[in-house]
């Protein structure tokens, strides 16, 4: 299926790119953090505060495997990696990019970790959250884009440039 799923940290801009990338290749796009939040009744960070970190991934993993669309642009949550089955299904699905970004500017662009529902694992920094993540996000993706120092749209005309160039997307 030609769709796209990007992951990455949260703040990395999955869900602003994914919009722009969506309508610049003439896909639809979904926000799985929002469906996740619809399915729940409720905010990222009250379904943490509930649930727990590991009740939280359960109900993501849920939510992500259930996700089955065509041309599709599909943002995940910082924490999907963190699912397996759903991970393994977004790569049957489609193309996973990983946006990547150091954890200097992750930092700048996030502001309160806990206002934005993130599942920390423990960890207290977005350098140990991204430490604890960064080795599945490789893992996973099968197109890595660099944001670093990189305005948005800069980073979706790369991303356009590769997926107008292969071959699955022509």
């Amino acid at each position: 299926m030609n769709n796209i799923i990007l992951i990455g940290m949260p703040g990395s801009g999955k869900s602003t790119l994914g919009v722009v990338l969506a309508k610049k290749i003439g896909y639809k796009f979904i926000d799985s953090d929002l469906l996740i939040q619809e399915r729940e009744g409720m905010t990222l960070e009250r379904i943490i505060e509930k649930y727990g970190d590991k009740g939280f991934i359960q109900v993501e993993n849920d939510v992500n495997l259930s996700i089955n669309p065509e041309h599709t642009v599909i943002a995940t949550g910082g924490s999907a990696v963190y699912g397996r089955e759903a991970m393994e299904h977004f790569k049957d699905i489609g193309t996973v990019v990983y946006l990547e970004l150091p954890p200097e500017e992750l930092e700048v662009r996030l502001g309160s970790l806990r206002e934005r529902g993130v599942v920390s694992n423990g960890k207290t920094t977005v350098e140990e959250i991204y430490a604890d993540r960064v080795e599945l996000y490789k893992k996973y993706a099968d197109i890595t884009i660099n944001e670093e120092g990189n305005q948005l749209r800069d980073t979706v005309e790369k991303l356009y440039d590769i997926i107008i160039n292969k071959d699955s997307y022509n």
